[in-house]
């Protein structure tokens, strides 16, 4: 059944890139086989599939869990088996992706825990540094950029709370994918898993930039360096 509803949402992403984004992809190098944690920061609510379309292959996203309170689109989040993040519960969220990467799957986590601010990021939080420490699979940053202009918002009621969603419509959307990166250590050692969270981080701002470079006119899809190796 997941393997099922990754495939039927292949062709809607398809059809909404083709009419309302100017899709700009690069890829670093060739993904790894096997498990893998991608990450990314989060300028629109449209990341997560986007980014999963990156991902060629069933991943989970670790999503809000407002998202599965959403008539239909809930049930689909959960029958896909992506992993609800509940304010307060980040144990369960992270017990889920650590059974998930056990199985074989690719997991998706924005660190940044909510929608980036404009040009800039949140203060991320560690779950993903950790689950990359628990488990030992590499890291895949991709770094999302498009004009603040290209996104509609919305404001979604979701029982008490009201938040703001962000759409891509008729821009720009570039992504630009890193390489593995492979980290080791004790993932209970909170000063270590600050110290990947940072490496993170400063990784996915790296390729922001880059994917914000190729958004130019006069840029010729140059690739600029990556940061310096952070990695363990």
């Amino acid at each position: 059944m997941k393997t099922l509803l990754y495939l039927l949402m292949w062709p809607v992403l398809h059809l909404y890139s083709w009419l309302l984004l100017k899709l700009n992809i690069h890829h670093g190098e060739p993904l790894p086989h096997g498990p893998q944690i991608l990450v990314a920061n989060h300028p629109t609510t449209a990341d997560p599939f986007f980014v999963a379309w990156l991902a060629r292959g069933p991943s989970c996203i670790l999503i809000t869990e407002l998202a599965f309170r959403v008539p239909l689109f809930g049930a689909y989040l959960r029958r896909a088996g992506h992993i609800p993040v509940a304010m307060g519960n980040g144990r369960a969220a992270f017990t889920a992706a650590v059974a998930a990467i056990k199985a074989g799957r690719k997991v998706i986590i924005f660190p940044e825990g909510d929608l980036s601010p404009r040009d800039s990021f949140c203060k991320a939080h560690s779950g993903a540094a950790r689950l990359a420490l628990f488990t030992g699979a590499p890291v895949i940053p991709v770094g999302i950029a498009l004009p603040w202009e290209g996104m509609r918002f919305r404001k979604e009621v979701f029982g008490a709370e009201t938040v703001t969603s962000r759409w891509p419509v008729r821009t720009p959307y570039a992504m630009t994918m890193g390489r593995p990166l492979r980290f080791k250590g004790d993932a209970d050692d909170r000063t270590q898993v600050a110290a990947v969270t940072d490496a993170i981080m400063q990784h996915i701002a790296a390729l922001v930039h880059q994917s914000r470079l190729r958004l130019r006119p006069e840029h010729k899809h140059g690739f600029a360096p990556i940061v310096a190796d952070l990695a363990g």
